[in-house]
């Protein structure tokens, strides 16, 4: 008897770990219309009802307004915004807009505001309860910022050349804190390409090297499966780096060094395990 009630925890346990959802990663700028289409198609189409999480948005009221509206002119059967503070993100009354929720979708602006205002409330837990439960997870920008547990803030310790493009690659200078750890294997970064943001996401790595580094540029998204593989889909690239197996040095200036980083250029339709690290 008591041989059979652990068969069937364990099997129990199996279904609750298969039924993770997906990812859906945008690296910011235009979304394209088929990206989000995919994004609603995995949130279940017509039966779809998505919550947007407008709050990294300096207009969050509007933005959570427009992408809803969006969302549903794309064919998603509901779509309505949830925006809460810190202070409210744990009343009944919010928890009861996500009763059915499919989807989440984060929108852009400061991924500072995403996390201030939800990690460790109840809204955050019942956003991970529908990703665990199969439900999809999508944002941009600052919305991709958010998904890996190391999240990258924009700023800098050392030098404040710019927001856009950091000019050193050195220890102790990128600035991060606490992202939504949806992705635990990688660092997430965007607007990549277009914005020059190699120096930054090369530097996490090599402080970092059992992480990969995940630029996803404009236009271009990664969908994510609860496997941890990735498809590219979009209009340009996602570069992936991979220090696990790099001989890293700093010198007196704290700039690093490093032997046999691997890179993969990947365009829409590659594919990547981010477990196994290969394409």
């Amino acid at each position: 008897m008591k041989s059979k009630i652990i068969t069937i925890l364990v099997v129990l346990l199996f279904v609750e770990l298969s039924a993770q959802g997906n990812l859906v990663i945008i690296g910011g700028g235009k979304r394209p219309v088929y990206v989000m289409q995919k994004f609603i198609e995995l949130a279940g189409g017509a039966d779809s009802k998505i919550a947007v999480i407008p709050n990294a948005s300096g207009d969050a009221v509007d933005t959570g307004i427009y992408q809803a509206n969006q969302l549903k002119e794309l064919g998603a059967k509901e779509a309505l915004f949830v925006y809460a503070k810190k202070e409210e993100a744990d009343n009944d009354s919010v928890l009861e807009k996500l009763n059915g929720v499919t989807g989440i979708f984060f929108s852009g602006g400061d991924q500072r505001r995403l996390t201030a205002d939800l990690l460790g409330t109840k809204l955050f837990n019942r956003i991970k309860e529908i990703y665990n439960s199969g439900g999809v997870i999508g944002g941009t920008s600052a919305g991709s910022a958010v998904m890996s547990q190391i999240m990258i803030t924009g700023d800098e310790a050392k030098n404040n050349d710019s927001s856009y493009s950091f000019v050193t690659i050195e220890k102790g200078n990128v600035i991060t804190s606490e992202g939504f750890g949806f992705i635990e294997d990688a660092i997430v970064d965007q607007h990549f390409i277009f914005r020059k943001r190699q120096n930054r996401l090369i530097s996490l790595v090599l402080e970092n090297p059992n992480l990969l580094g995940i630029g996803i540029d404009e236009e271009t998204s990664i969908i994510v499966n609860n496997e941890m593989e990735f498809q590219v889909l979009g209009e340009y690239q996602v570069i992936v780096y991979d220090a696990s197996d790099s001989k890293i040095s700093i010198n007196s200036k704290e700039q690093f060094g490093a032997e046999n980083i691997k890179l993969h250029i990947l365009n829409s339709n590659d594919r990547f395990d981010i477990k196994s690290k290969k394409v």
